[in-house]
């Protein structure tokens, strides 16, 4: 599990000179959201503001700022000034792209910054349909420093998913879940399952697996898939006691929720209510494939898709 911060620094640390590229303005069908940002490097890029020939004008521009030159004409445009004309220290240019193939590229003043805006039609090889602002401008210390701690502040908001157990299932979870932008703890009660954890995660080997539940924060996802129903009831009840879960899952049949279902109302004080929340089997039955890279797959979107529905 990378956490963009860790990334970040890596990234800036190898480049010392860097442009931020950010959407400043999103209108219509666009790749991604105003916001969106990545860094640019005379090598590398960090990030992404969506891809295709956006992405590639802005990448351009942005290294051509670097080197203090003006970027190549792979598109038309027309310049206007903002605020502050005549290309002097601190002006910003903006660039309004036009069918037109014209070889007028933008230019910046010192300590400046360009500001693409861009259709996103068939005159740039794009079919979204919407329109996009996007500034570029060199990265200063303050800069840097202001970002770092942005992403440690990101990394920590980052939602909690809790994964119990660490078989053939558990471990493609931990695959999935290292892509993504969560905070993945893997528990285990056995400390050979959990030798060769994907990513870098956070893994915990406890005689009391339950105990993870109730330290948990609020608006986190449980995933149960331990080598003993016994104890996945047991952690599946402890979850679901609590009312500010996001998730909370289950491996297994329609034939083991049942079995839980009668032991939850009849043994563990559960209530009808409580036991409606549970996921099971995770990800779902429309997909008849058992394979646990497949399974973990499938629970990944749904536990994404019930992350990204709380946050709304």
């Amino acid at each position: 599990m990378s956490t963009t911060a860790k990334s970040l620094r890596a990234f800036l640390d190898a480049a010392p000179s860097v442009a931020l590229v950010e959407v400043t303005e999103a209108k219509g069908s666009t790749p991604r959201e105003k916001g969106a940002w990545m860094l640019v490097s005379p090598e590398r890029i960090f990030g992404t503001i969506g891809g295709g020939q956006l992405e590639f004008m802005a990448i351009d521009t942005a290294r051509a700022m670097l080197k203090g030159s003006t970027p190549s004409p792979l598109w038309g445009g027309s310049i206007r000034e903002a605020e502050r004309g005549g290309g002097e220290a601190g002006s910003q240019v903006v660039v309004t792209l036009t069918p037109a193939l014209r070889a007028d590229p933008p230019h910046k003043g010192e300590g400046g910054a360009i500001t693409l805006d861009i259709p996103l039609g068939p005159e740039i090889g794009q079919c979204c349909g919407g329109r996009v602002e996007v500034a570029v401008r060199s990265v200063d210390e303050a800069m840097r420093a202001d970002l770092l701690a942005s992403a440690e502040a990101s990394d920590a908001a980052r939602p909690h998913v809790y994964v119990f157990g660490g078989g053939h299932v558990g471990h493609a979870l931990a695959s999935a879940f290292a892509l993504l932008p969560l905070n993945v703890v893997i528990i285990e009660t056995r400390a050979d399952a959990l030798e060769g954890m994907p990513g870098d995660l956070d893994v915990r080997l406890t005689p009391v697996p339950e105990e993870m539940v109730r330290e948990a924060p609020a608006g986190s996802a449980f995933v149960v898939l331990t080598h003993d129903h016994a104890l996945d009831f047991l952690i599946v009840a402890e979850a679901l006691k609590r009312d500010d879960t996001c998730y909370v899952g289950m491996i297994g049949s329609r034939t083991k929720k049942a079995t839980f279902r009668s032991w939850f109302l009849k043994t563990a004080d559960g209530s009808e209510e409580d036991f409606a929340r549970l996921v099971c089997p995770i990800g779902g039955d429309a997909v008849k494939d058992k394979r646990p890279a497949v399974i973990a797959a499938l629970a990944a979107a749904e536990i994404m898709t019930a992350l990204a529905f709380r946050a709304k």
